[in-house]
């Protein structure tokens, strides 16, 4: 979903005669929760520190921090695809003070990859706001005898089970990145699971698995340097910047081939609403600001931001977009 889409849900006070007003003035308006916050704000990270969802928390935690005159801490808490940390959230007390970085693995994917959550991501969540989305780069490493994507999906079929695919967890974008090209062209790859992102880069430099679905923001410096060849993007539509890269869509033939990595900011269920509303355009208001809204863009990302009920709305289509390609894959937690 792109930024303009977020967007659309912000409320009705903040429109003027000629339509929306900024994200500023928007922020203006949530002055329900008039002295918030009076100490630091923690914001669990659902995912490992040097990871792409904790560089933008960290970045929007400093910007927060500013703004409100608190601190605002993170805590990293990796494990099975962001359900670890979210969990750490959830049972957080819902006062304000706890915030959880969210992984669409954890709220969109975790349901219907386990028989039970040890959380309802719908009853036991408050969306606050997105904070960003990113689509993956699909890389090979050079010893693959393919140029591009349609070389390597013959490749894959004239050489069954020979190719194995990186993913740092089950549910990630990266695994089911490699589970959805399996289903789209009936191709044959073992999934190796990572505990450790850089691991992962690592071993396929060294040429211990051949394909990575990754983050632009990890891949592309290694794929620059030669270390890997860039076979696609799983964005709608080329990246503006980097419009030299073919979304995997057009170029292994495969329309509808859509995928993107988010990341939500999320608060424990009953956590005051005009806290939340607050934070939301906050937030929204930190991610407007010129040098963030770059930094996401050069990595290829696309700017969040946005109300509750945007967040809340793009969960739900996530949710029922992956339930039968997980079900199809028989994905289960690590």
């Amino acid at each position: 979903m792109l930024r303009k889409d977020f967007l659309k849900g912000i409320s009705l006070a903040a429109l003027s005669t000629t339509g929306f007003t900024s994200i500023t003035a928007w922020a203006q308006t949530t002055s329900g929760s008039v002295g918030y916050p009076t100490r630091s704000v923690k914001l669990i990270v659902a995912s490992a520190a040097g990871s792409s969802p904790d560089a933008i928390s960290r970045q929007v935690a400093t910007q927060l921090s500013m703004r409100w005159n608190q601190p605002v801490v993170i805590e990293n808490v990796p494990g099975l695809g962001g359900i670890t940390g979210t969990e750490r959230g959830v049972r957080a007390s819902a006062d304000g003070y706890n915030m959880v970085v969210s992984t669409i693995g954890a709220v969109s994917v975790g349901s219907s990859m386990m028989e039970k959550l040890p959380y309802d991501p719908v009853k036991d969540l408050a969306p606050v706001t997105m904070l960003m989305s990113m689509p993956n780069l699909l890389v090979i490493h050079p010893s693959v005898p393919a140029k591009n994507l349609k070389e390597l999906i013959a490749y894959a079929r004239q050489n069954k089970g020979k190719l194995r695919y990186g993913h740092p967890g089950a549910g990630t974008t990266p695994h089911l990145s490699a589970e959805l090209l399996k289903q789209m062209t009936g191709i044959e790859m073992e999934g190796i699971p990572y505990k450790s992102s850089a691991q992962m880069m690592t071993d396929l430099l060294a040429g211990h698995y051949e394909v990575l679905f990754h983050n632009s923001s990890v891949v592309l410096p290694h794929a620059r340097a030669g270390g890997a060849r860039i076979m696609g993007i799983t964005s709608a539509e080329r990246v503006a910047v980097l419009p030299e890269i073919p979304t995997v869509a057009e170029a292994g033939g495969l329309p509808g081939f859509t995928v993107y990595a988010w990341w939500g900011l999320h608060a424990p269920a009953n956590t005051p609403p005009d806290i939340v509303n607050k934070v939301s355009a906050d937030v929204s208001a930190v991610l407007a600001q010129k040098d963030i809204t770059n930094w996401i863009e050069q990595q290829g990302g696309i700017v969040g931001g946005g109300t509750p009920q945007a967040l809340k709305t793009h969960q739900a289509a996530e949710t029922l977009k992956w339930r039968d390609i997980v079900k199809n894959s028989h994905i289960k937690p690590d």
